[in-house]
């Protein structure tokens, strides 16, 4: 089987089945071997591992995949697609090629039908308006996951990883670091792609926590005080929480809190009133959650 990542393969197939690229699903198709064997390197595909691929494309990466793994389960939204991967990937007998948009797939039903409900492990070149949405579904939904393996723009993966008092930190990198321990792999530049995004890129991998670092009464609630703070992070964190947080707690009542109630917890922790949400660690944030009585 010929390999798919070169610039002149790519363009075989593209033309051979008169394929045109579509903006609304992000598509750029990795052109570079050597980036393609350090995507499934980190990963740590092995004969024992159940993988998904989200967003395969012509089957690129996918190739790699299968001939590493026991058995790859390969997510494409676009219908375009589906009679070249069934070309490409026919060699494989370990491959089942899914036509369905990743965020309506049952993951965890499917992680139980190929691998016994043991944790999966999830590959994918993401396209970029999506990212987040993905990588938080996957998280939130407690699917048996031990890691994700993911191309994502380049400032996409550089606030996962990063910390406090930075300009990147955000909400995505305190969930990302709830869940899991992100590592950027390696960057990749524009050139590796057909056709080239205006944008570098970067491989991240986010190994799964068997258990969280912090221990939080309820996720949810710690999670949306963290969406509150970063949602207006100009203002002090007791404004952004006075003004934005609601909870729904477990009786279905909307909650909210006053400044004062947080300025009191604030007191309690040993935080200054004026501190802005952006100052505060992860672990801060779960003591705030279960502090605050909403």
């Amino acid at each position: 089987m010929a390999y798919l990542a070169t610039p002149t393969a790519t363009t075989e197939v593209i033309k051979k089945h008169g394929f045109n690229f579509q903006k609304k699903f992000g598509q750029n198709f990795l052109i570079d071997a050597n980036i393609l064997e350090k995507i499934v390197d980190s990963a740590k595909v092995t004969k024992d591992d159940c993988v998904i691929e989200i967003g395969p494309g012509i089957g690129t990466m996918t190739q790699y995949l299968a001939e590493r793994a026991r058995e790859v389960a390969a997510v494409e939204i676009d219908k375009n697609l589906i009679p070249i991967l069934k070309e490409t990937l026919s060699e494989y007998d370990n491959v089942t090629i899914i036509n369905e948009d990743i965020l309506k797939v049952d993951i965890n039903r499917l992680a139980e039908e190929k691998n016994g409900g043991r944790p999966i492990k999830v590959v994918a070149n993401l396209p970029y308006y999506i990212t987040t949405p993905i990588i938080m579904g996957l998280f939130e939904s407690h699917v048996p996951l031990s890691s994700i393996t993911i191309m994502v723009q380049k400032e996409v993966a550089d606030r996962m990883q990063v910390g406090p008092g930075t300009k990147d930190y955000g909400a995505l990198s305190l969930a990302v670091q709830y869940y899991a321990r992100p590592e950027i792999v390696v960057n990749v530049p524009p050139a590796c792609f057909m056709p080239r995004p205006n944008v570098g890129s970067a491989v991240i991998r986010l190994t799964r926590f068997e258990k969280p670092p912090v221990k939080v009464d309820d996720e949810k609630k710690m999670f949306s005080i963290i969406r509150s703070a970063f949602n207006q992070r100009r203002k002090t964190l007791a404004n952004a929480l006075a003004n934005g947080f609601c909870h729904v707690d477990k009786d279905g009542k909307a909650v909210h809190v006053s400044r004062q109630e947080v300025c009191e917890v604030l007191n309690q922790m040993g935080i200054s009133e004026t501190i802005r949400g952006e100052a505060l660690t992860l672990e801060q944030f779960a003591l705030l959650s279960n502090l605050l009585k909403a």
